[in-house]
């Protein structure tokens, strides 16, 4: 435990997730989602099966959101479990994730100017294998303002859509060091959102930078595209980890709306 480094660079790649940028708009649909994901680098190999519950409030001027991961599993290199003194390479027991939870607010609605929404969320101290330097075993928080505005739009029609959408905030860790109890990072990101019938791609580029530079610059370029039919939602998503974000992942996953 005292030899653990605890920033994204040395902890699995469900440790530290960088918040998912969003439109800016808080949805107004109950949403349900499970998600198979694969992560992967040279030295580990990762999959987890990734749930998600969002409970919308007051026409979308408010809501919550809950999720972790139900199990994972790994297997890592020699190589790895030496550099982050790591117990062992595989996964011996089924384990869980950490359970996150958000609540956004809607501070702003135009369509003439923009969205802005806030978002804060607390990442608990529930998932297992810190001895592996899967999950942390210690708390998080972060927020952030995230804000998106319609480039084009059709008019008459939601056939034809373009958004741009950015968020930045505050994104806070606590560590095992006695004097320097965590790491704050700045939280941040940029992107676009093209809809087109029931199609729906998203693009960003979005990451956490720490003041510590121990591995705790972790950024992603993130591509996710939805097909929705009838309220069901068919999601692939393909992300590249850059800099201290080692993994690139895929994965599949089903939304029900409500």
């Amino acid at each position: 435990m005292k030899l653990l480094i605890y920033s994204p660079r040395y902890f699995g790649p469900n440790a530290f997730p960088i918040p998912i940028l969003r439109s800016g708009k808080v949805s107004e649909r109950y949403e349900a989602e499970v998600r198979g994901e694969y992560h992967y680098f040279s030295g580990d190999k990762t999959t987890n099966l990734y749930t998600r519950a969002l409970l919308p409030f007051f026409r979308g001027k408010a809501g919550i959101e809950v999720s972790m991961n139900l199990f994972e599993e790994y297997e890592m290199t020699q190589e790895i479990v030496d550099e982050r003194y790591a117990v062992g390479r595989e996964s011996p027991i089924t384990f869980h994730g950490d359970v996150i939870v958000t609540a956004f607010f809607q501070v702003l609605k135009s369509e003439k100017w923009l969205d802005a929404m806030v978002n804060m969320t607390l990442k608990t101290a529930s998932g297992g294998r810190v001895c592996d330097a899967r999950y942390t075993d210690a708390a998080s928080y972060w927020f952030d303002v995230t804000a998106g505005k319609d480039l084009i739009k059709a008019r008459g029609s939601d056939n034809l859509s373009l958004r741009l959408q950015a968020m930045v905030g505050f994104y806070c860790w606590m560590t095992n060091e006695i004097i320097h109890r965590q790491n704050d990072a700045i939280l941040f990101g940029a992107g676009l959102t093209a809809h087109y019938r029931s199609f729906t791609l998203t693009t960003d580029f979005s990451g956490i930078s720490g003041y510590k530079a121990n591995g705790d610059n972790s950024m992603v370029w993130r591509n996710n595209l939805r097909y929705e039919l009838k309220k069901n939602i068919l999601s692939f998503r393909y992300n590249h980890g850059i800099k201290d974000n080692l993994y690139d992942t895929l994965s599949l996953g089903y939304i029900r709306c409500f």
